[in-house]
């Protein structure tokens, strides 16, 4: 905790930086808020410092309505506005910008055009389509140094829709061209080799072997130092397999596709499910705050995704009240009959389309999937709040799936089995105090057991 003198300079200049670190609560109010609070300065001698909110509250405190010091740093509540223009971003790094520019994703935002690039400006100084046309040009760089594909396959791949306007936004924005970061060469048997570093610790034995348990073939496949599987994107298939490589602090992805205009939304949905972007020094300080002295945290655990929403659900479904092994026995199963050469999970399409009689369970769950699957394909899979009005789809399966499915970071399954074993004879253990990492903290409770 800082010093008094420390906080009170940090309060009265309202400090970004010292924003999360410490609170500020005032005696004369009974409120406690961020340091950054709009509301007017109290004076000093009725103020008191605390190093984390929940001490306010324990001292009798009550957040503050105006700045949200309930909030815990990083939350979408905590973020404000900033939540649009992050979520912004975090599209147009997966690619999601070339399919219809500023206008999709502001329909995607529920917002309008203006607005976002007026907070997407303000947020990160610059506009939702530079920002895009930087991305899609450092994504073809990396291409260009570490494939051979050609270099028009690299301009498409990168989200371009012709190669002239590639060669020109390439140019301008990193001062070079395409053939003076190397000569072009052919594409060798539809494949390509990418680098994929993640921020160390990466737990990559516990990672494989949740993976391992839980692995589909011959959909999946993998070995001590690596995991592969066979996948749709979109109208898209192909295969990736990723070594991994502790000296270098990354994996060795292998790619074959058969439209490498899909490749820059299949790299990034490849480092969603490896957990390669996450920040694992700040979620350790965070979670630390929630188990004290409860637990022993697992070093360098990710968060093991699933290749979609759909695919996540129906995992779900089939794992109710059944042993982790009987539920890949039954996913191997639905692949095996529904999935194109038993090597693709199938489309939603084809599961709605189907009376899944080869499954030996109760007509209620094969019905919860066959809902499901039809709910996906007359809505999509973004809304998965929407799951819950389906019969046979509760709390838990829509919360798994936003775990694994779109690598929500701030899932506790509270009533998991598992979580509910792990916390056995435990006391005043807040999981709210893990916010907004509590998907970390429950895997941090399975990887007890």
């Amino acid at each position: 905790m800082f010093a008094d003198d420390i906080c009170q300079k940090a309060r009265l200049s309202r400090d970004k930086r010292f924003d999360g670190l410490f609170y500020v609560a005032v005696r004369s109010t009974g409120i406690y808020c961020r340091p950054i609070c709009p509301a007017p300065a109290a004076k000093e001698h009725n103020v008191q410092y605390f190093e984390h909110a929940h001490q306010a509250i324990l001292a009798g405190f009550r957040p503050c309505l105006r700045c949200r010091p309930d909030a815990s740093p990083g939350s979408y509540p905590w973020l404000g506005a900033q939540t649009t223009a992050l979520r912004a971003k975090q599209l147009i790094d997966q690619g999601q910008f070339s399919q219809g520019g500023a206008q999709y994703l502001s329909d995607r935002l529920g917002v309008s055009v203006s607005y976002l690039n007026q907070l997407f400006k303000r947020h990160y100084g610059i506009a939702p389509g530079q920002y895009a046309l930087f991305t899609q040009c450092q994504f073809a760089k990396q291409l260009l140094q570490q494939t051979q594909l050609k270099i028009a396959d690299v301009a498409f791949a990168s989200g371009f829709n012709s190669i002239r306007r590639f060669n020109d936004a390439f140019k301008k924005a990193l001062q070079l061209t395409p053939s003076e970061i190397r000569a072009g060469a052919d594409i060798q048997h539809n494949e390509i080799k990418l680098f994929l570093s993640f921020r160390p610790p990466y737990n990559w034995p516990a990672m494989q072997q949740f993976l391992a348990k839980r692995m589909i073939s011959p959909m999946e496949w993998g070995s001590d130092l690596s995991y592969g599987r066979h996948f749709r994107y979109g109208e898209s298939k192909g295969l990736f397999e990723a070594q991994f490589d502790e000296r270098k602090q990354g994996f060795w992805v292998t790619i074959k596709l058969d439209n490498w205009q899909h490749l820059q939304g299949v790299v990034a949905n490849i480092r969603r499910v490896l957990d390669l972007d996450a920040d694992l020094a700040v979620i350790t300080s965070q979670l630390q705050r929630a188990v004290d002295a409860h637990l022993s945290l697992t070093q360098g655990l990710r968060l093991p995704g699933i290749w979609d929403p759909f695919e996540a659900g129906t995992r779900a479904i089939l794992g109710q009240q059944v042993s982790v092994k009987a539920a890949r026995d039954l996913c191997t199963t639905l692949v095996e009959k529904l999935g194109e050469d038993g090597l693709y999970f199938p489309h939603a399409s084809e599961v709605a389309d189907n009376e899944l009689a080869f499954f030996k369970m109760p007509q209620r769950r094969k019905q919860a999937i066959k809902d499901l699957a039809q709910h996906v394909v007359d809505h999509g899979a973004n809304n998965l709040d929407s799951w819950l009005e389906i019969k046979g789809i509760g709390p838990w399966t829509v919360d798994y799936a936003k775990m694994r499915g779109t690598s929500d970071p701030d899932i506790y399954l509270g009533g998991d089995l598992g979580v509910k074993k792990a916390l056995a004879g435990t006391e005043h253990f807040d999981p709210s105090l893990a916010a907004p990492f509590r998907s970390y903290l429950t895997f941090q409770l399975w990887q007890q057991l």
